[in-house]
């Protein structure tokens, strides 16, 4: 099978070449046209271990896992041996010994999953592990899908204007997202309130006013406000949602002054009227359903390459 590609793993997109990510996106759009097929000779059985909530990535892994022919076992953290003191390490050993080959994680922990993959000598955890986002760290599969709807739409990434705009400090998808695009050629541009910015992504792109480049834009990247991971932040005391909008949004005044072929992209979940006009989560322009959509088949193409990374499933 042509553009084949094989992962031990799949935790961070910071890594991978351009014709990595190239080809995962070419494997994701032939699963979306049916044309390409993987058959699995020998049985894999995969857990989805998500300690935060989600529902886009847990229930989009879980498609992409059965529609490859893999057996998922159900695994809830508020019933799990985690609760009695076991540590994520030694829950993966118990799986493995059950018969589990590969994980989806999702973690509060930024880089949870280094000690399972950097393992010491007296360890021998065989599992392949896959990083449904880890804190504020890294969204991997995010990043891919949103990869994905991007190159599906203009065909290149290459002097693609795209602004990240929102709880950037906050957000896995954005630092996923600033690594691959930039790489890839893409003209970046940060957006929001300064208190929700680092200076450690001016190596990426530009901190600029929303309204300054909303005409220039070929993408606008809208994130969640995250105010479960504000505690201590002096700023949500003071938050509203009507000012927040306001100032930093996407309103029907800057969604008209948009360039025609531009796209308005979200991770979710979105909180309408504060990221979005409610109005326009189904707009002409916007892709957050297409995102979701694209997200079974993205993540089928990376568990295909960490199923030919290990070798499961009869695939080499």
């Amino acid at each position: 099978m042509e553009n084949e590609i094989a992962l031990k793993h799949f935790v961070s997109v910071e890594n991978l070449t351009n014709d990595q990510i190239l080809t995962l996106i070419h494997n994701a759009e032939e699963f979306k046209n049916q044309t390409r097929k993987v058959t699995l000779t020998e049985p894999v059985y995969a857990a989805n271990l998500f300690f935060e909530n989600s529902t886009r990535t847990h229930t989009s892994f879980d498609m992409a896992e059965r529609k490859l022919g893999i057996q998922v076992i159900p695994f809830d953290p508020s019933h799990s041996s985690v609760n009695k003191g076991e540590t994520l390490y030694d829950t993966l050993l118990t799986l493995e010994a059950l018969g589990v080959q590969l994980s989806v994680i999702r973690h509060s922990t930024n880089n949870y999953y280094e000690p399972l993959i950097n393992l010491n000598d007296d360890q021998h955890l065989h599992m392949a592990i896959m990083n449904g986002g880890d804190g504020s760290g890294q969204h991997p599969s995010q990043s891919m899908l949103d990869l994905m709807t991007i190159y599906e739409e203009f065909g290149h990434f290459e002097g693609l204007k795209i602004a990240i705009v929102g709880d950037i400090t906050s957000s896995r998808v954005a630092r996923s997202n600033m690594q691959a695009l930039h790489h890839l050629g893409a003209e970046l541009y940060f957006a929001g309130p300064d208190y929700w910015y680092d200076s450690q992504f001016d190596k990426y792109g530009k901190h600029v006013d929303l309204d300054d480049v909303i005409d220039q834009i070929n993408v606008a990247m809208l994130l969640r406000v995250q105010h479960e991971r504000h505690a201590g932040d002096e700023n949500e005391d003071q938050f509203s949602a009507a000012s927040y909008h306001e100032k930093y949004g996407l309103t029907n005044k800057r969604y008209q002054q948009m360039k025609k072929e531009a796209i308005i992209m979200h991770p979710g979940p979105i909180n309408r009227d504060v990221e979005f006009s409610s109005n326009l989560v189904e707009a002409e322009k916007s892709r957050f359903f297409r995102q979701m959509q694209n997200g079974v088949f993205m993540r089928m193409a990376m568990i295909e390459a960490v199923l030919r990374g290990n070798h499961l499933g009869g695939l080499k």
